[in-house]
């Protein structure tokens, strides 16, 4: 019996067809033939190979797309969860964009006085500022929040003990544990008070030679209701002034304006909480701040110099892109209605409802504009506005829930989710009574015609 597998045909022969050899001029010649070894292995399997140069062209092409596409690449984010984790949380404002472009392109003073003409810190560039916004005495930035808490807990409850609530070791994204994340500072935790209930005397009678510091956690993702009770920071200040150790609060949000105009209470500011009188505050930079990925600590000078001096510090810095486009975010807070508009998060969180309806009918009747109504593919009146219900995300109100509205689209949900979460540029949406729901509150008008061109082919 002859073995049909020895008439596959070479690599030498097929990079040599016409249209192959055009393709390898392209792109590299390498993922051609990778391609290529790819498609023959699988026809060693069983599988079908391409009958003709064209057909050969389309299956390479199709590879080399895959193997090229980059794995983090924009998306459109139709969730209604405005500062969605995992979709990379608040996008930038213009102004941080062009900082980050502006450093990005050339040469920087990131670690260089040039008022004295020699070596400076990166750890300066943010603080006036931030200290400027929150009325602390100085401010440090690294990596992420939980940096920040790490930092801070090296520097002063290494090998030493750190109480906390029980009522705050919460569990936050990626199954992140704040007391493992507390753990790796190498302090001990003397947990306090119960899961629904802790009082100032908690944390006093749990004080002892071995305390280094107290932690007072901000809860992220739920809310407590009903028999509870806490401690408040300006309740723990004397306490841990009486015994000489740091009080560190882990604020988390970032928030820098006031949003109850728009419905949104019950979460301070970072003014409030550094008025509250904690040692340090530590906040994140993407969240409510509108900002880059960062930990923010801002509190007392003492403090501060002494963490910016631990080692762990240069561990856990950020870069210029980093430190530019933070720097122009907070700038923008000097003044606030410009904030509000120009930070994509505070625009998105305070847009009127009404102002996303007009835009989700425009977008409705743009698509039946282009695509009438069809017996093939799904109908255009399978399109519909519809309200809906918005979250802040990122851990912040997280009972809050904000009026807004949606495209829904009818039909086979899943196949259609599926289809709009794999084009060309991601739309991820939510399914909800059998329906796809694209809510526009999470989703930047100036994206509003990009959108469209990437629903157009739904309705083909």
């Amino acid at each position: 019996m002859t073995d049909t597998r020895r008439a596959l045909p070479s690599i030498g022969v097929l990079v040599e067809q016409p249209g192959l050899r055009a393709l390898a001029e392209r792109v590299p010649r390498a993922l051609v033939t990778e391609a290529l070894r790819a498609l023959i292995a699988g026809a060693r399997g069983g599988a079908t190979l391409p009958d003709n140069d064209q057909a050969w062209v389309r299956a390479v092409e199709a590879h080399v797309a895959a193997r090229t596409t980059p794995s983090l690449r924009t998306a459109l984010n139709a969730t209604g969860v405005v500062l969605h984790t995992n979709l990379g949380r608040a996008p930038l404002a213009p102004a941080a964009l062009e900082a980050m472009a502006e450093v990005a392109r050339s040469a920087s003073t990131l670690e260089y006085d040039v008022a004295r003409g020699a070596r400076g810190s990166r750890h300066l560039h943010c603080s006036a500022l931030l200290a400027e916004l929150t009325g602390a005495e100085d401010a440090l930035v690294v990596n992420n929040c939980a940096a920040a808490l790490v930092l801070a807990l090296h520097t002063f409850a290494a090998g030493r003990e750190t109480i906390v609530s029980r009522g705050e070791l919460v569990e936050i994204g990626g199954s992140f544990r704040v007391p493992d994340i507390m753990s790796t500072s190498g302090t001990t935790l003397v947990e306090v008070g119960t899961t629904n209930r802790t009082h100032a005397d908690d944390y006093r009678r749990a004080l002892s030679p071995r305390t280094g510091a107290i932690v007072k956690v901000h809860r992220s993702n739920f809310a407590l209701e009903g028999f509870v009770a806490e401690a408040s920071v300006r309740e723990l200040v004397p306490i841990a002034a009486d015994a000489g150790v740091p009080l560190l609060h882990d604020f988390g949000s970032g928030l820098l304006g006031d949003l109850s105009p728009w419905g949104l209470t019950g979460e301070p500011t970072a003014r409030d909480a550094v008025a509250a009188g904690a040692t340090l505050v530590m906040m994140s930079g993407d969240k409510l701040l509108g900002g880059p990925q960062a930990g923010i600590m801002v509190g007392t000078r003492d403090a501060v110099a002494l963490v910016r001096q631990h080692p762990l510090a240069r561990a856990l810095r950020v870069d210029k892109l980093t430190l530019a486009a933070l720097e122009a975010t907070l700038a923008l807070y000097r003044d606030p209605e410009r904030a509000r508009r120009a930070i994509p998060a505070l625009a998105m969180l305070t847009a009127s409802a009404d102002s996303i309806r007009g835009r989700a009918e425009a977008l409705v009747v743009a698509v039946r504009s282009a695509r009438g109504d069809s017996e093939q593919g799904l109908r255009i009146a399978d399109l519909r506005v519809e309200p809906s219900e918005a979250t802040v995300g990122g851990g912040a109100f997280p009972t809050a829930r904000i009026a807004s509205w949606a495209i829904t689209i009818g039909g086979d949900a899943k196949a259609i989710e599926t289809r709009l979460r794999t084009g060309a540029v991601p739309i991820i949406a939510r399914i909800e009574a059998g329906r796809v729901r694209l809510d526009l509150r999470s989703i930047d008008p100036a994206d509003d015609a990009a959108l469209l061109s990437l629903l157009l082919p739904v309705f083909a």
